[in-house]
């Protein structure tokens, strides 16, 4: 069968609604976020669930704080997924849903895991917040359906990367398979590498919590102290870690990409780099450094998601496959509705983030009292 008319064949008709290259970026900027909450879920519930076990009251108040925080995050990340999700369904469409059909049962399956894992965090989170004792299996379940939710996508993405394969996994000797239990492409050090980052930005995030909170004098000072400490210690280990892991996945990469120089690449090496620097110098403050910390780690993290556009280009170019090829039927009104939409959502959300900052801080509340004194 030839692999390349196949593709051209699954393609949709209709073309796209609109410029290729605008789903490209949009879809590189919500992954980003994506993965940035997607970390945070998957290391707040593992500490969250460590701190439960732990006799030390900063960790019981640790543990309490990240269980409430990871159920709007695990909110956030799966609002967040919905976007790169549709964008790589319009411009990568003959090989995402070629994917899921392979592995159909898997993908009903990933959906299943996914709202375990968030009911399992929300009842963890109630658990501790009436001070239940028996709430760490919880926190451990949901950590473990984010970690399998997280193996499906990762298997469902790297077979959508290996057209050459479909014909072999679908159709063995002169019997097909369509039971769609089949799992057949996984790549440990790439999912490690989308892992380990979890225990890094929860750090960071750590370090950040104690910075936000630090202008509260109601609030205990030595425990936020210790909590960036710890954010500090976590996130250092893990960037060491990450760094190492990605080195193993970049030299298991074919050897006719020449990855290794491609610039968005080079341009993670140097902020990867800054990160590092930053964090061992963040010793002296540590949640002084949170806010530089955030910064660099969400701009390596969109520059990632550059690099992981680029090598999915690469993937696909041997079968004469370009989304900037892809026909397209400009939609004016469907196309400016959900532009216009998008743009506003983000106003929406920066308010809310600017009132929920300055309430956090007390700030609202001294203005209120200042207002009522006479």
């Amino acid at each position: 069968m030839d692999t390349n008319l196949m593709i051209q064949t699954l393609q949709d008709p209709m073309g796209m609604p609109f410029y290729p290259v605008v789903f490209q970026g949009l879809g590189i900027l919500t992954f980003a976020l994506h993965i940035f909450f997607v970390n945070l879920v998957l290391g707040g519930a593992l500490i969250a669930a460590w701190g439960h076990f732990r006799s030390d009251q900063r960790w019981q108040k640790l543990s309490r704080m990240l269980a409430k925080v990871t159920t709007i995050n695990i909110s956030i990340a799966i609002v967040l997924g919905v976007a790169p999700l549709l964008f790589v369904q319009v411009i990568y469409d003959p090989f995402w849903y070629t994917s899921n059909l392979l592995s159909a049962w898997w993908t009903m399956l990933f959906l299943a895991a996914l709202i375990t894992g968030a009911l399992a965090m929300y009842v963890f989170y109630l658990k501790r917040k009436t001070g239940q004792q028996r709430a760490g299996g919880f926190g451990l379940l949901a950590a473990v359906c984010i970690l399998f939710a997280g193996l499906i996508i990762h298997v469902l993405s790297m077979q959508a990367l290996h057209p050459e394969q479909w014909l072999d996994w679908y159709v063995s000797g002169l019997k097909m398979n369509t039971a769609g239990w089949g799992l057949n492409s996984l790549q440990i050090s790439r999912f490690l590498h989308f892992l380990v980052p979890a225990l890094l930005n929860t750090g960071i995030f750590l370090m950040l919590y104690a910075w936000y909170f630090k202008p509260r004098e109601d609030l205990d000072q030595a425990y936020l102290a210790w909590a960036a400490k710890l954010g500090l210690s976590l996130a250092r280990y893990a960037v060491i870690a990450t760094a190492l892991i990605g080195i193993w996945w970049l030299i298991g990469l074919p050897a006719e990409f020449h990855f290794m120089t491609e610039h968005s690449l080079i341009a993670g090496y140097v902020l990867a780099i800054l990160l590092i620097v930053l964090l061992f110098k963040a010793q002296q403050d540590p949640s002084g450094y949170a806010p530089a910390a955030v910064v660099l780690s969400l701009l390596t993290l969109l520059v990632m998601s550059v690099s992981r556009e680029s090598l999915r280009l690469s993937y696909l170019k041997p079968f004469g496959y370009s989304i900037y090829d892809y026909p397209t039927t400009v939609d004016w009104g469907s196309t400016s509705l959900f532009l216009a939409t998008f743009l506003l959502g983000i106003v929406v959300v920066a308010y809310l983030l600017t009132v929920a900052f300055k309430a956090g801080r007390g700030e609202y509340m001294q203005a209120i009292e200042a207002r009522s004194k006479p």
